[in-house]
């Protein structure tokens, strides 16, 4: 089987054709959230710029649509998962229903739900909630001996007990959207993937629940974080995307080999 690969193409086929049975330490998986379909958009912001609502085809299904796809590609992430492997699921609420439900039909343990602070959240435009600043991390396992290397997640974290000691990481992790540098854009200087996720994230997943020469597969690889860390890391990597602007951005990105 080829790692240091992107594969381009639906990753419900890909997982159940190229990738082999319980083959995979580690899984991060950021799949659409169903959220598109309003294309709400405020330009001139003051204090973020031109902010545009998530908006994408692959974004949009019916309630249906939805659950059967996310009941298929984490049947397919099992499939290629070997006993012990790690999945991790972004997600927010408007689908950390379907994920839960999905994960305990299939046999997955839950570990932990890891809450994301946005200290830079979206702006509410419509004044009518609370501002959204949070996300969530699914970090589930198949059957039993996973990974997870509590040392060296003291060592990287960035929160310290009064003294300056190392401290136990917790599951409220506090870091920006992904911005500066950092931020893949367009020819039009805009985000090039809309739900580009922090480098930082990525880093404390892989090496938290990974080994050095572990096989780490990213089955919606968007703008290559996943493929990027790991590969920063020591870690072999499978990508899958199905659209083709987001595999070339992700090819140029890794070969630049830079974080």
């Amino acid at each position: 089987m080829k790692t240091n690969i992107v594969h381009h193409g639906d990753c419900v086929e890909i997982l159940g054709s190229k990738v082999q049975k319980d083959s995979v330490g580690l899984i991060f998986a950021d799949p659409p959230y169903n959220l598109s379909g309003n294309g709400l958009k405020w330009k001139g912001n003051k204090t973020g710029g031109d902010w545009y609502m998530v908006n994408e085809e692959w974004d949009k299904m019916t309630a249906p649509e939805y659950l059967q796809f996310t009941r298929q590609w984490i049947a397919g992430c099992y499939r290629v998962l070997k006993n012990g492997g790690a999945l991790y699921i972004a997600c927010s609420y408007h689908n950390i229903g379907e994920v839960m439900i999905v994960l305990k039909q299939l046999g997955f343990k839950i570990n932990n739900i890891i809450t994301w602070y946005k200290t830079n959240p979206m702006p509410n435009m419509t004044r009518r909630v609370f501002t959204h600043s949070t996300e969530f991390v699914i970090w589930a396992v198949k059957g039993r001996g996973w990974v997870f290397n509590y040392k060296e997640l003291r060592r990287i974290n960035p929160e310290t007990q009064k003294d300056g000691s190392p401290k136990q990481m917790r599951d409220v992790w506090t870091m920006p959207l992904v911005q500066g540098k950092e931020r893949l854009r367009d020819s039009h200087n805009r985000a090039l993937h809309p739900t580009q996720k922090p480098e930082e994230m990525l880093k404390r997943i892989i090496l938290a629940s990974s080994r050095k020469g572990d096989i780490v597969l990213d089955p919606f690889l968007g703008s290559g974080t996943t493929a990027l860390v790991a590969k920063q890391y020591g870690r072999k990597w499978i990508g899958i995307e199905k659209d083709k602007r987001y595999v070339n951005a992700s090819l140029k990105r890794l070969a630049r080999g830079k974080i």
